[in-house]
C-alpha cells in the first residue's frame, strides 16, 4: 500500500513530510506528497498527516544542499513556492531518483524522469513570476512613512522579492503584501526582513491611507504615463507580452481609483 504523507503548502511543511518518507527509505512507488485543501484521495493508499517542524525542514535543505548541490536546492526551492498541487510529490521524486545515479549533482540534466521536469518547469515559472514583479511592484508611502506595495501573485514569491528590495531600499521602512496567500514580508530600516503571516490584514487593506506627497507623485506620475503615450502607435498585443493583465491591477499607473 502507498503511503502517502499529508502536509501544509509551505516550504516548511513540505520538506517535513519530505523528511518522514526520506527516514522511512520508501521507494518513489511507495510514497507521496499531498497538500492540505489540495488533497484528492485514491484508493489503496495510507494517508498520514505529517508533524512539521523546523528541524525537518533545516535537515532537508542540509540534504539536498549536500548530496544534489546548491543549484539542484534552488531549483527544487522555487518549485515548492509554485501554486501547482503535485509540486511536493514533484520534489520527492526527483530526489528519490537522484538516490539511483552514480553523481547525484547531476539530477537536474535528467529531464527525461517526468518528476525532474515538473521541479524543473515549475522553478523557471517561479523565476519568472518573481524577475517580472520586480519591476512591476510599485511601493505606495503611507501617512506614517512606511512604503507599501501589494501583489497577487500565483506563486509564493515573497522569499524571492524581499532580498532584492531590501539590498535597494535598506534605509527604508516597506512592506510587501501579498494577498493571494495572505503573507507580507516586512522591513524595518536597517534591519533584516521578516516574513508574516496574518488573514486580518486583507481586511485592512482596502482601508489604508496614503500620505498628501504619494498622492500628489501618483498624479504627476499618471500624467507622464498619458502624455508620452502615442495613440497611432498602439500595439495591445505587444503590451500584453511585455506587461500581463494580472499585474495590472496593483499598479498605479492602470489604478483608475487613485
Amino acid at each position: 500500500m502507498k503511503t502517502i504523507y499529508v502536509c501544509s503548502d509551505t516550504v516548511t511543511g513540505i520538506f517535513s513530510g519530505i523528511y518522514d518518507a526520506w527516514k522511512a527509505g520508501m521507494t518513489e512507488e511507495e510514497c507521496g506528497i499531498a497538500l492540505k485543501g489540495m488533497l484528492e484521495q485514491q484508493l489503496f493508499c495510507d494517508y498520514v498527516e505529517v508533524e512539521e517542524t523546523e528541524h525537518k525542514a533545516i535537515a532537508v535543505e542540509a540534504l539536498i544542499k549536500k548530496h544534489l548541490g546548491r543549484q539542484a536546492y534552488w531549483d527544487i526551492y522555487h518549485a515548492v513556492l509554485s501554486s501547482d498541487r503535485e509540486k511536493g510529490d514533484a520534489v520527492l521524486g526527483t530526489m528519490l531518483a537522484a538516490k539511483t545515479l552514480p553523481d547525484s549533482t547531476k539530477i537536474m540534466e535528467h529531464l527525461s524522469h517526468p518528476k525532474v521536469e515538473k521541479v524543473f518547469e515549475l522553478s523557471r515559472n517561479v523565476g519568472g513570476e518573481a524577475h517580472a514583479l520586480k519591476g512591476f511592484l510599485r511601493f505606495r508611502e503611507l501617512e506614517n512613512g512606511v512604503l507599501y506595495a501589494r501583489i497577487t501573485p500565483k506563486a509564493q514569491v515573497l522569499t524571492c522579492l524581499a532580498p532584492h528590495f531590501a539590498d535597494r531600499l535598506p534605509l527604508e521602512n516597506w512592506m510587501i503584501h501579498d494577498k493571494t496567500h495572505d503573507m507580507f514580508v516586512v522591513h524595518e530600516a536597517g534591519k533584516k526582513w521578516v516574513l508574516l503571516w496574518d488573514e486580518l490584514w486583507n481586511d485592512m487593506d482596502g482601508n489604508l491611507q496614503f500620505s498628501e506627497k504619494e498622492m500628489e507623485y501618483e498624479r504627476l506620475w499618471k500624467g507622464f504615463c498619458h502624455t508620452i503615450a502615442i495613440e497611432s502607435r498602439e500595439n495591445p498585443r505587444c503590451q500584453l507580452q511585455h506587461l500581463p493583465l494580472r499585474f495590472r491591477p496593483n499598479m498605479v499607473e492602470f489604478d483608475e481609483k487613485s
